[in-house]
C-alpha cells in the first residue's frame, strides 16, 4: 500500500492498532536461517506502514526483501498469493517485478507465530527479490520519464488482465476504500475536513464523480488494477542517456477488479505531486499510456474528474490516518503535502481548461515518438 493507505472503519482500527510486526534483528537473522538456509550479513529496514520491510543481504550472495505481513492482512493467505502470483506473472513477461523465493519447505509464504512485541501473533512472510534503483520521486520527472511511466503502467495492467488464477474473484474489493469504484465510500470520513475550504472541493468532486463518472462507468474497459501506481511504489536507474529508466514496480496490496483508465488516473495523480507544474504531468503520462493503450471518448472525459477523485481519497484518508497515528503524522502525509494545493489548482482551471493542456500535450508528444519510432 502507498503510504497513507492503511485505513479502516473505526472498529477495525482499534482492532489493529497492535498488527504491525516489529521482528528484531535477532528474529530476523534465526527466521531467514531456518527458512531460506540464508546467512544475512546486513540488515536495515525499508519504509512501510503496515507491514515490515527488511533489506537482507547475505554471506552467500544476494540481495532480498524481508516482506513481513501484518497480523491482520495475514489472516487473508489467499490474497496474498493472487498478489505474489501478479507479480511473478509481470516478471515473466518482462517488466521489473520483485518475485518471491521458495522456503525450505518449497512454499512462497510462511506463516510465523511470534512475539515481537505485542504478544504472540501470526505473520506472513515472503523473501522477495531486491530491485536497484531509487523511487521516482527522488529523480527529476522529464517528459520522457513521464511518458514511459504512462507506458509502463498500461503494459502492467494489459499484462494483469490476461492473467488466470483460480482465487482472481477475490480482487472484487467491494469495501477497499482506495478502489477508485468505491469513492462514495470517502462520504463516511468528510467529517475530518469541517471548517476547512477543502471541504466543499472533496463534496464538489465527489458530486462531480456522481453525476458524471457513476453513470458511465459500465462504458470503461475493465481490467486488473494494480490501485498504487504512485512516487514511492515506481522504482528508477540512470540509463545511458543520463536519463532514467524505470527499474522496479513495487506494492501490490491494493490490487483490485477496476478499469483501465483508473490506473491512469492514479498515476498522473501521484507524479503531479512530484512535479512543479503539476498540471504539466498529466500530458506526457498519457500519451506513453495511449502508446500501449489508447483511451475511448467516454474514459478521455472521465480522466479529468478521476484524477480529482483520487486527490479526494488521498487526502481525506491522510487527515484520518493522521488522527488515528498521529506518531506517523510525517510519513502518513507525504504524498498530500503539496496535494492540497494541486487539488485546488486543478479545480480552479477546471474541467475544460485543464484536459486542454493535457490532450494538447500528449498528441504532440504521441506524434514525435511515432516519428522517432518510424525512423
Amino acid at each position: 500500500m502507498s503510504v497513507i493507505a492503511y485505513c479502516f472503519h473505526s472498529a477495525a482500527i482499534m482492532a489493529t492498532l497492535h498488527s504491525k510486526p516489529n521482528f528484531s534483528d535477532a528474529q530476523v537473522v534465526e527466521m531467514v536461517t531456518r527458512l531460506f538456509s540464508l546467512t544475512p550479513s546486513e540488515i536495515r529496514s525499508l519504509p512501510s506502514y503496515d507491514d515490515q520491510n527488511l533489506y537482507v543481504s547475505c554471506v552467500e550472495g544476494g540481495e532480498y526483501v524481508l516482506k513481513i505481513m501484518n497480523s491482520a492482512d495475514s489472516k487473508n493467505p489467499s490474497m496474498i498469493e493472487v498478489q505474489t502470483y501478479a507479480m511473478s506473472v509481470l516478471h515473466q513477461n518482462g517488466l521489473p517485478a520483485q518475485t518471491a523465493l521458495p522456503n525450505a519447505a518449497g512454499q512462497l509464504m510462511s506463516l510465523e507465530e511470534i512475539d515481537c512485541g505485542h504478544g504472540v501473533q501470526k505473520y506472513l512472510v515472503r523473501l522477495l527479490t531486491y530491485l536497484p534503483g531509487t523511487t521516482i520521486s527522488k529523480v527529476p520527472l522529464t517528459p520522457q520519464l513521464l511518458y514511459e511511466t504512462g507506458k509502463m503502467a498500461a503494459r502492467m495492467d494489459q499484462i494483469l488482465q490476461k492473467m488466470e488464477h483460480p482465487q482472481l474473484g477475490l480482487l472484487e474489493r467491494g469495501t477497499l476504500i482506495w478502489s477508485l469504484s468505491n469513492l462514495l465510500q470517502l462520504e463516511a470520513y468528510v467529517n475530518i475536513l469541517e471548517g476547512d475550504p477543502l471541504e466543499e472541493i472533496v463534496k464538489s468532486v465527489i458530486h462531480q464523480y456522481k453525476t458524471s463518472v457513476m453513470p458511465r462507468r459500465s462504458k470503461f474497459r475493465k481490467c486488473i488494477n494494480h490501485g498504487d501506481f504512485n512516487d514511492l511504489n515506481v522504482l528508477v536507474q540512470l540509463d545511458e542517456s543520463d536519463g532514467h529508466r524505470i527499474s522496479g514496480i513495487l506494492d501490490f496490496g491494493d490490487m483490485n477488479s477496476g478499469y483501465y483508465v483508473h490506473e491512469l488516473a492514479i498515476a498522473i495523480m501521484y507524479m503531479m505531486t512530484e512535479h512543479p507544474e503539476p498540471v504539466e504531468v498529466g500530458g506526457p503520462v498519457l500519451a506513453g499510456w495511449e502508446s500501449v493503450l489508447p483511451l475511448d471518448e467516454t474514459e478521455k472525459d472521465c480522466l479529468y474528474v478521476l484524477v480529482l477523485s483520487r486527490f479526494c481519497q488521498s487526502l481525506v484518508m491522510a487527515r484520518h490516518s493522521v488522527k488515528m497515528h498521529p506518531e506517523n503524522a510525517d510519513y502518513l502525509m507525504i504524498s498530500s503535502r503539496r496535494g492540497v494545493h494541486i487539488l485546488r489548482q486543478l479545480w480552479e482551471l477546471g474541467k475544460e481548461q485543464v484536459e486542454k493542456v493535457w490532450f494538447q500535450s500528449a498528441a504532440q508528444l504521441g506524434a514525435i515518438h511515432t516519428s522517432s519510432t518510424r525512423c
